[in-house]
């Protein structure tokens, strides 16, 4: 093998239920939930949802985006979920079987926290010490949240979005920014992270075109767990929207690469809804999915991650992404 194809990439997410069963449903709940027993009443609401929305596109998304990266970049990719199947240790088995020695781990979301994220860190050293001498060695990519293709990427959405409405709707149209949201306390020990979602959203805007008066950052789908979670959100600002003399919200998910629950759900059905309920047209952007400039920024993710020759990885470390951390 060349040393190029020595190299490799994992691309890690959640991932979903194995299906739309309750008892799968319960079961990957309480593997997100770090092995505690979900309530009924939550794996119930969850089960709604999930069928509501005819269950979760994710996997076989990001089995895409990863049969994408593999022919732009020329190395082999592989996927790795967090809390279902095919897991990050499927994952690094597979690079392993196709000859990888140094692999590039990518996390699908582009502002990075070491303690929001960590648990891959954690799941890929499990996955190295199970596969022992056969694991590729891993470098774990850093915050890639201003890489330019992929803030391109998600401006050019916005732009098609506001072409495509109505003259007199884009004239009062309100554009949300928005991210998944944080426990105050967690948010309070990652003014990092908080740091990188606010320079993603105002990069997208500055790209789009938007002035400060036609957006605002919102965070969307707050947990089920007690305590106090970050705001405002949208059910926050939809009356506020509507009384300042808006028509309509764009929202524009900055975090989120690809449709699944909290897409699919928590914005094209409880958004829209909060927002209908304040006299509000709604709208969102297409998510990325497999777009073109998001495979771009994956590979120059992957390439900077790797830039060395193969046995030059790291263990499990975070590379630093182009806005430094």
């Amino acid at each position: 093998m060349t040393g190029t194809e020595r190299r490799g990439v994992l691309l890690m997410t959640y991932g979903s239920p194995a299906s739309l069963e309750r008892v799968d449903i319960r079961a990957y709940l309480a593997r997100v939930r770090g092995g505690h027993e979900p309530d009924p009443e939550l794996v119930d609401e969850f089960t709604r949802r999930y069928r509501v929305i005819g269950g979760s596109p994710l996997v076989a998304i990001t089995r895409g985006q990863a049969a994408a990266l593999a022919d732009s970049l020329g190395w082999p990719v592989e996927v790795g979920m967090r809390f279902s199947e095919p897991s990050i240790r499927a994952g690094l088995a597979a690079l392993a079987g196709r000859g990888v020695e140094d692999a590039a781990a990518i996390v699908l979301s582009p502002q990075y926290s070491p303690l929001l994220m960590g648990g891959y860190a954690r799941a890929i050293e499990e996955a190295q010490a199970t596969l022992g001498d056969t694991a590729p060695k891993v470098s774990v990519a850093g915050a890639w949240h201003d890489e330019p293709t992929f803030v391109t990427a998600i401006a050019r959405r916005v732009s098609d979005a506001l072409a495509g409405l109505p003259p007199a709707e884009r004239e009062g149209v309100a554009v949300l920014m928005t991210a998944h949201s944080l426990p105050r306390r967690v948010a309070d020990q990652e003014p990092d992270y908080l740091t990188q979602l606010r320079a993603t959203a105002d990069a997208v805007a500055a790209r789009a075109g938007l002035s400060d008066r036609d957006w605002s950052f919102c965070w969307q789908s707050a947990g089920h767990e007690p305590g106090e979670w970050m705001r405002p959100d949208f059910a926050d600002l939809m009356p506020e929207i509507a009384a300042s003399g808006r028509r309509s919200v764009l929202v524009v998910p900055v975090q989120f690469l690809a449709d699944h629950l909290e897409i699919l759900y928590d914005v094209d059905i409880g958004a829209r809804e909060q927002a209908e309920q304040c006299g509000l047209a709604f709208r969102r952007i297409e998510s990325l999915n497999c777009d073109l400039g998001l495979v771009s920024a994956l590979e120059a993710v992957a390439r900077r991650t790797l830039p060395l020759s193969p046995g030059a990885g790291t263990q499990a470390e975070p590379a630093t992404g182009p806005g430094g951390m």
